[in-house]
């Protein structure tokens, strides 16, 4: 029997295949990081190469959800349209039902709650994307404080203070994070440990990345070329001199 041409029919091992290969088309996406830092969460996504004809504002990797909550996602474009365009509606909803705008938290699990949902019945697929999300309300001792959240094709969820997704090298990138990563860090340090994960895995420097920063309160700054640019080479300067001392 081949198990992996029904979603809703495990192996004898305990696996659900479909599930698993919706993983492998997140892998096969674009990297995507995230890093929490003291009063901010900075989101950092590779920029794949587009045709030279193509607009690049109509290529995004990080969208708005709502007014106070920001995602990122690695796999399928097509899928990510459709899922964010639900998770949207029921921010609206959500509003317009109890007054008051949804926390990270809720929409982070509800977005999970849909990824799941199409695990489980017949005739649909996973979505081939995994998310970061990051924004405030979580917390009510701290309520405008961001957050940072994983979302998976599993339908898992869970909050992180620094996560990478997406592409071959995420399990490295992740390992990376995990030695350099500081608890309270200030913005300027957050954003910097974001762009050096993801400067392991792509070439053109700040070209080639879209950073998003969610800061207290809920306020979303999207950072211009030129500064991460400066960030970059300030990196690669670090990384020069650190190579002079070794020699």
């Amino acid at each position: 029997m081949s198990y992996d041409r029904a979603i809703t029919v495990f192996s004898p091992d305990g696996h659900l295949l479909q599930v698993e290969y919706s993983m492998e088309a997140v892998r096969r996406g674009s990297t995507v990081v995230g890093v929490q830092g003291k009063d901010c969460v900075v989101l950092a996504v590779e920029k794949r190469a587009i045709a030279k004809l193509q607009d690049a504002r109509t290529v995004r990797k990080i969208l708005q959800i709502d007014e106070r909550t920001v995602l990122a996602f690695a796999g399928l474009t097509a899928d990510a349209r459709v899922l964010i365009n639900r998770v949207r509606v029921e921010a609206q909803s959500y509003r317009l039902t109890l007054e008051d705008a949804p926390n990270v938290d809720y929409m982070a699990r509800y977005l999970a709650g849909i990824q799941q949902k199409y695990t489980q019945q017949g005739g649909v697929r996973p979505f081939g994307i995994a998310t970061l999300v990051t924004g405030i309300g979580a917390d009510p001792e701290q309520p405008n404080k961001p957050f940072l959240y994983q979302t998976d094709p599993a339908g898992t969820h869970s909050r992180w203070k620094a996560q990478a997704i997406g592409g071959r090298n995420a399990k490295s990138l992740r390992e990376f994070l995990e030695k350099q990563y500081q608890a309270d860090m200030e913005q300027k340090d957050a954003t910097k440990l974001a762009i050096q994960a993801l400067l392991e895995v792509v070439d053109s420097g700040a070209k080639t990345m879209e950073i998003c920063v969610m800061q207290e309160g809920g306020k979303i700054v999207y950072m211009d070329e030129s500064e991460v640019d400066t960030i970059v080479k300030e990196i690669e300067a670090e990384q020069k001199e650190g190579e002079g001392g070794d020699s």
